[in-house]
């Protein structure tokens, strides 16, 4: 028995032009596929998948608000006064021009910060430092005098900024007064207001249920910000949830109505090509770094967009099982004929299999989400559109 092809799922970043607000994305990135195929002299297959990067699509929707535009929607939302913001994610990137914004639309902002690390995995203070302090960050609530006390100034491993003072700064600079608290219990924050903008991304449900319980007078989330334009941009869905900053004072904005466009580019490939490939739009990659402890997802989901061939899971088998467990005493030929016979015959459905045991039961979106984000990076590699090719493969197809 002969496997023809020796390699399985590739992942290609695709150069493009750099896309503007109201280009026609669905051409372009079609167009930017069909080039690359040429010039490498590879083949489009069925079931490949294009990915463009939410940032594109953003851009080329116009999608931007200003710290102008989340100003008017928190004074109007909240209220305009004392207003708790909490768990915040530590980030230039995510959330600084938000926290302009926030602090510009009411008086005083209380800054309630969970510790030792935020939401995904920003670190404030080392468990170490919480043990020799003997805090319990389930149950305490520091001020700042005392956490500067017990902790002194903290920088960012990697960018090097005490966020603390940063955001303090920040506050400040918009004419607010501001107060922090280190805090995990969402009730905490009702000791010094009512109102409560909840920053969270993947906890936001809960936060909020806890605060309404608890019986705060108004509750909202990122994503209850900006979910209608004020000026300019808006994401009905998630709201500033999944937003980056454009410049000083600007946000660009998580894409909406974007289901047209990944259907627009499949449809467009099958008539050049005639093959039926996946297409989504991706963000962060929901993956976990080793070394700085931080997780990745600061959007609210890897692909808000995508074509109907990638909902769902994976559905495998474990090949080092079955050749270490059923086909042990098997090799060469015999173990290739077995295993892909194995593979032909396996069930719909492998929950509870004992061969499937280990495979990566996530959504196929955040697979290959992350892969794309891994592949483009976020820098100056100019790869904005990701062709994963292969992914739908197994050891038996040629």
């Amino acid at each position: 028995m002969a496997n023809s092809r020796k390699v399985g799922t590739v992942s290609r970043g695709i150069r493009c032009p750099i896309f503007r607000q109201g280009d026609d994305l669905a051409q372009m990135v079609t167009a930017s596929v069909l080039e690359a195929a040429e010039s490498e002299g590879f083949e489009i297959r069925n079931r490949d998948v294009i990915a463009v990067t939410e940032s594109v699509v953003a851009r080329a929707q116009g999608n931007y608000a200003s710290v102008e535009d989340i100003a008017a929607d928190v004074k109007a939302k909240l209220g305009g006064e004392t207003v708790g913001v909490i768990f915040p994610i530590l980030s230039r990137n995510r959330f600084a021009i938000c926290l302009r914004g926030i602090a510009k639309g009411c008086k005083k902002v209380v800054l309630m910060l969970s510790y030792p690390s935020d939401e995904v995995g920003n670190e404030l203070v080392s468990l170490d430092k919480l043990d020799e302090a003997g805090v319990n960050p389930y149950s305490d609530v520091l001020s700042l005098e005392k956490y500067r006390e017990l902790f002194g100034e903290n920088r960012h491993p990697f960018t090097g900024v005490d966020y603390v003072d940063y955001y303090c700064g920040l506050v400040k600079e918009e004419g607010a007064e501001v107060e922090v608290v280190f805090a995990n219990q969402p009730k905490a924050i009702l000791d010094y207001t009512d109102c409560v903008l909840t920053c969270d991304i993947h906890t936001r449900a809960r936060t909020k249920r806890i605060l309404k319980a608890a019986g705060a007078k108004v509750v909202c989330g990122l994503d209850d910000i900006l979910t209608s334009p004020v000026s300019g941009g808006y994401n009905e869905k998630y709201g500033l949830l999944g937003s980056n900053k454009a410049t000083e004072e600007t946000v660009k904005l998580f894409p909406r109505d974007s289901q047209d466009l990944v259907v627009d580019i499949q449809k467009r490939v099958l008539e050049a090509t005639g093959k039926h490939v996946e297409v989504m739009v991706y963000g962060d990659g929901a993956f976990k770094d080793p070394q700085g402890k931080i997780w990745e997802l600061a959007d609210p989901v890897v692909s808000p967009f995508h074509t109907e061939g990638l909902i769902g899971t994976p559905n495998e088998l474990k090949l080092k099982y079955l050749a270490d467990n059923d086909f042990s005493e098997l090799s060469g030929e015999e173990l290739k004929k077995a295993i892909s016979e194995s593979i032909k015959a396996k069930d719909a459905n492998l929950v509870g299999n004992m061969a499937s045991e280990g495979t990566t039961p996530r959504q196929l979106t955040d697979l290959i989400g992350s892969l794309c984000d891994l592949t483009s990076g976020s820098g100056d590699k100019g790869t904005p559109v990701i062709l994963v090719q292969g992914y739908f493969d197994n050891y038996t197809n040629d």
